[in-house]
């Protein structure tokens, strides 16, 4: 456990800091660190996840139908009450919360799965077929469904926009035929009006808002490799094992920096919110896990049900922060939720590991 809290939690834990002072000694300035958070959701990130996912196999996939179900299932259920939850308790928006569900609701498997899991259990087919799993809903299923739902509510803001600008150009053409006002003023109001309703409505106002917003989420680089990478674990192609470390390291690295830079803008916060989400993240959704595997009978496999709460018990995925970064969403909450989250794992995994066998035995 020690080598695990050494050689995993704090050289990521270091790496953000690198980030944090950067960012409070101003090594980046906004456009810079702009290009970073790019670099890593564009590129990096999409080719770890890709890599990560690609190390699975079908026969991996078919070989435990319950632990499978359990996983598929409960990743998604957990992520969406993550969502809805943010929505209800500290009434945010659709597109705060689909952020928030991507740090609350999703662990960090595809940086921490074998780093955590491998030393603890060995690198047998059960570790690889938990991880393969987690990795495969996180990656193909909540991120894709985290992009549509923030393209998805910021198409409703732009909209609610257009109607306000439509509105004040109403408005305005509604005073003149009362008021005698400067026509040089109404002018320039009328074109202001005019270049709202440009600049935030769609193309096409016709559009099929819903549709839109899923069109615009598989254009990003970091669902369609996940999902590019699922296609070909199904379709049975092996991309070669050599190309794995490069994108690893490119990845882990850059999305540390990339973390600790989005904390060092914000004013740090340990409000309810984020003592909310690392209680969610690290405490109820294993427990959840948990119970639903001794349900469905998995407690005669102590060792297996142990590596599925520990996968889900990992602190929050970076993918989620870097989202929140690249779209100045959610940052404050998602950035303080991501590094108060990554310091409690240390306890937190001691606490799962001691609790696991104690419920099950």
């Amino acid at each position: 456990m020690i080598n695990i809290l050494v050689d995993d939690i704090v050289p990521i834990i270091v790496i953000m800091a690198l980030g944090y002072i950067c960012g409070k000694f101003s090594y980046f300035d906004d456009d810079q660190r702009q290009g970073l958070n790019k670099l890593v959701l564009n590129i990096a990130l999409p080719a770890a996840l890709f890599v990560s996912i690609i190390k699975s196999t079908r026969a991996m996939l078919a070989k435990d139908a319950t632990l499978t179900a359990i996983s598929f299932i409960g990743v998604i259920v957990m992520f969406m009450v993550s969502y809805y939850l943010c929505r209800l308790l500290f009434h945010r928006s659709i597109q705060e919360a689909a952020v928030c569900a991507l740090i609350a609701g999703s662990p960090t498997i595809g940086f921490l799965g074998f780093a955590v899991l491998d030393p603890m259990y060995g690198n047998t087919v059960s570790t690889n077929l938990v991880i393969a799993i987690i990795s495969i809903v996180v990656n193909v299923v909540t991120i894709p469904i985290g992009m549509y739902l923030i393209n998805l509510g910021q198409a409703k803001d732009r909209a609610k926009l257009s109607v306000q600008a439509e509105n004040a150009i109403n408005a305005r053409a509604n005073a003149k035929g009362d008021i005698t006002l400067d026509p040089a003023r109404d002018a320039a109001t009328d074109k202001t009006a005019e270049l709202m309703v440009h600049g935030t409505s769609n193309t096409g106002k016709n559009r099929n808002g819903n549709l839109q917003a899923l069109l615009d989420a598989l254009k990003q680089p970091i669902c369609w490799a996940s999902l590019l990478a699922i296609f070909l674990v199904l379709v049975g192609i092996h991309v070669p094992s050599q190309v794995a470390p490069t994108f690893d390291l490119i990845a882990k690295a850059n999305s540390g920096v990339a973390a600790g830079l989005a904390l060092s803008t914000v004013k740090f916060s340990l409000g309810w919110e984020t003592i909310w989400n690392t209680f969610f993240r690290l405490i109820l959704t294993p427990a959840v896990f948990l119970g639903v595997a001794l349900l469905c009978g998995m407690g005669g496999d102590m060792n297996k049900i142990s590596m599925l709460v520990m996968a889900v018990a990992l602190p929050p995925a970076f993918s989620g922060i870097i989202i929140s970064s690249r779209y100045n969403i959610y940052v404050k909450e998602g950035a303080s939720t991501t590094a108060v989250a990554t310091v409690a794992f240390a306890a937190t995994c001691l606490l799962w590991i001691w609790l696991v066998p104690f419920c099950v035995g």
